[in-house]
């Protein structure tokens, strides 16, 4: 009674023309007329309205030239604002072009780590420094130029806190800090070489650097730094060494997160590196979506794996290979910026209700491919995607159904700003509209009908809240109205609602399936199925409460078989199909027994039985293989008359011929195989061309290996006899020439004689 059907809308608010590029102008895919309203080409499938807006300062400018970038603004991407309405689960389809300004401004930050370790690049870079502003300036006129310092927090174990290490932490060095500003973006190049040469180096003790806290601080202080809004913002990171990240200021005693701001002082050095922690790498990548910012992370080879896959975790990011003492920096910057120049990717900050996925031809042609990058743009070429919003689940808070969903290029601080209005609600759900209506007839006047259904209060219930919590009877309360028993754990089944303890069952889409039943625990759709036939079709069974009752004539559980046996019978008269099998739905199931095994509808055909095989063995023995009874070539003319096998490379039998398949062993143990059958009475064979016989044994080289193994091992076991023997006779004569050079006494000596006379000497005795 109450339908409604809200439509997806789009309205284009904003859409001013790409600049000019390349010397050419880039289309608008639109026309604009003298009095300013764009006319869009919809589709059929949504509504679109809208009109040209732009602000009162360049709309003059607009409307006589037709570009932008006259007006002094410049738009690579169009249209710049949209609003739209969009249905749950239907995929709408938003079109917009990119196309890169000619001559855009680019603002290059270089942040370098000035530990010793750095010194020589520090030098080579103060003599590179015009080299570099000449190389950007040779790709656009518009060019900006910043340099910036870190080295680590002045805390242990980062760097050493002896007072005189504090203040010169090695030869030559400048204390150390945290990160500093030394000169913020700007055009005048040739100062840029001047502080690199002032900027001394300084010293930490640990391997890592504090890096992130530099990059959060020059992407975070836009101001200082000097980062323009319209510019493709470069930030060069060059260092030698690793990464401190956020969790690593524990070693120091700072627990306080980083919090993402600014703290700069007028000297431009860091405030807070003692007082806050490293920033984590999502919070980088934050800063640097945010922000438009594209980091070349420029290191030495060693420390190249690790920041190509830190270039992974941030968007925009690129790494590449600094060599030893940073000669080639100019070179890299170029490469770099042409890479991230000639490639365009498309973003967005769409929350998880919404799904986007984008499409582009790119610069091939006809054929859209689906994809959200393109690669090897020049300036002018204009890109054109198609975005496919879709709205996945309405959020249950109705304040989120209304989102500002940035559509941007990487990079580039250009977005197209989509206002989308999910339409998860009917404006019948709102008081004073057309079908809502407090207290309503139709709601027993108990509850309010909002599009046709009724809400009830919270003392009663049913589709009319026609029951109420006070009247129901024992008999009919949902445990034992509902459900089947005390074990069931929902009411109805689960295919109905429980209204005043009675079952009301769902309806299906297709009218002709319905779901029955006290407990709607019955319905007939559910049964089995044979060919896809619901009970194998109507003439053969009806489903009725989940379970096939068949029709006469048939039997099954899908009712797919047949009660008669007739189909069983040979045509000729017999027995149920021939005797050698059992009729089950009508159909032969034939038996494998000792003769073979049968086939056929009826179980008639043998093709494995030997039938006449030995009746023709030495008949196909002899003509085809020369051997058998037979082989005399004279015997074999004379008794095989009646058949001349045809042979063939392998033997097949096809069972709708009636065809044998014989198989036999010859007189050498070669296995032969033929196949015969009986046509307008007379025999065919068809005989294998070769036998299959078994590899051929070579006896004597057997038995020759054999007794040269015996030999062989006899002699080796002898010879092992006779190794050990020897070894052990020379142990012997060794020990016993050692006992012989130990003794005391020979053959002019007794060794159990001793002297008669004794002498004694006094001690005392000085001989005076």
């Amino acid at each position: 009674m109450y339908i409604q059907n809200p439509k997806t809308v789009q309205e284009i608010l904003m859409m001013r023309e790409l600049s000019r590029g390349g010397g050419a102008s880039a289309a608008a895919g639109g026309q604009m007329s003298a009095e300013g309203s764009y006319y869009y080409n919809a589709s059929s499938s949504s509504s679109y309205s809208g009109s040209y807006s732009a602000s009162s300062s360049s709309s003059g400018a607009y409307g006589a030239s037709g570009s932008a970038s006259s007006a002094g603004e410049i738009v690579q991407i169009s249209p710049q604002r949209v609003n739209l309405k969009l249905r749950i689960n239907e995929v709408h389809n938003l079109q917009f072009r990119y196309s890169q300004a000619e001559d855009y401004p680019v603002d290059l930050y270089y942040l370098m780590d000035l530990s010793k370790s750095m010194e020589d690049d520090k030098e080579k870079l103060s003599a590179l420094g015009d080299l570099l502003s000449e190389t950007m300036r040779n790709i656009t006129s518009n060019f900006r130029l910043g340099f910036g310092s870190f080295v680590d927090k002045v805390l242990m174990p980062y760097v050493s806190t002896i007072p005189k290490k504090l203040q010169h932490p090695c030869d030559q060095c400048e204390a150390p800090y945290g990160y500093r500003n030394h000169m913020p973006l700007s055009t005048d190049t040739p100062k840029f070489t001047t502080e690199v040469k002032k900027a001394a180096v300084s010293g930490n003790l640990d391997a890592p650097e504090g890096g992130f806290d530099a990059i959060m601080q020059a992407i975070a202080c836009r101001q200082q730094i000097g980062w323009r809004e319209q510019a493709r913002r470069l930030l060069v990171f060059s260092t030698d060494a690793g990464f401190h990240y956020a969790g690593d200021g524990k070693l120091g005693g700072v627990i306080t997160p980083n919090d993402g701001e600014c703290h700069l002082n007028s000297a431009g050095l860091y405030t807070h590196s003692v007082i806050q922690d490293y920033p984590s790498i999502s919070q980088i990548n934050h800063k640097v979506k945010q922000n438009s910012i594209n980091i070349i992370f420029a290191v030495t080879q060693n420390q190249h794996s690790v920041y190509q896959k830190l270039s992974q975790h941030i968007e925009g990011s690129s790494s590449a290979v600094l060599s030893n003492d940073s000669s080639n920096v100019v070179d890299l910057v170029r490469e770099e910026y042409s890479k991230i120049s000639s490639s365009i990717e498309m973003k967005d900050n769409a929350t998880s209700h919404v799904k986007i996925t984008y499409h582009s031809t790119c610069l091939n042609g006809d054929t859209e491919l689906s994809t959200s990058k393109c690669d090897g743009l020049k300036v002018g070429d204009i890109v054109t995607f198609n975005a496919k919003i879709m709205v996945t689940s309405c959020p249950a808070d109705p304040a989120e159904w209304n989102q500002v969903i940035q559509i941007y290029p990487v990079g580039i601080n250009e977005s197209l700003i989509v206002n989308l209005e999910m339409l998860c609600s009917c404006d019948c759900e709102r008081p004073g509209s057309i079908g809502y209506e407090l207290n309503s007839d139709q709601c027993s006047k108990h509850g309010k009908l909002m599009c046709g259904i009724c809400d009830c209060d919270d003392m009663h219930f049913g589709h009319s809240c026609e029951c109420s919590n006070n009247e129901i009877h024992p008999e009919k309360v949902n445990d034992f109205g509902c459900r089947a028993d005390n074990t069931s754990a929902v009411d109805c089944s689960g295919r109905g609602t429980c209204l005043c303890g009675v079952c009301d069952c769902e309806k299906r889409a297709n009218a002709e399936e319905v779901i029955s039943g006290r407990f709607c625990e019955c319905d007939n759709f559910s049964c089995e199925r044979h060919e896809q036939q619901l009970c194998s079709g109507p003439d053969h069974g009806t489903c009725e409460c989940g379970q096939c009752v068949c029709k006469p004539g048939w039997s099954g559980s899908g009712c797919n078989c047949k009660t008669s046996n007739e189909s069983c019978y040979p045509p000729g008269g017999g027995e149920i199909c021939s005797g050698r099998g059992e009729c089950v739905c009508g159909k032969c199931e034939c038996k494998s027994t000792e003769e073979g095994r049968f086939s056929g509808d009826h179980c008639e055909y043998c093709p494995t039985c030997t039938g006449r095989c030995h009746e023709l063995k030495d008949c196909t023995q002899c003509q085809v293989y020369r051997t058998g009874p037979l082989k005399d070539e004279e015997d074999c003319r004379t008794n095989c008359t009646l058949f001349t096998p045809i042979e063939v490379e392998k033997v097949e039998i096809d069972e709708t011929k009636n065809e044998y398949l014989c198989i036999f062993y010859d007189e050498y143990d070669c296995k032969f195989k033929f196949k015969y059958r009986e046509e307008d009475n007379k025999i065919i064979v068809t005989a294998q061309t070769e036998r299959e016989c078994p590899p051929k044994v070579f006896m004597l080289g057997i038995v020759l290996g054999v007794i040269a193994a015996i030999v062989l091992v006899g002699l080796a076991i002898l010879l092992l006899w006779k190794l050990l023997t020897t070894i052990h006779d020379r142990r012997e004569f060794a020990r016993f020439e050692k006992e012989r050079m130990m003794a005391k006494w020979d053959t002019g000596e007794n060794p159990i004689y001793k002297q008669a006379t004794t002498t004694i000497r006094n001690p005392m005795y000085t001989g005076k």
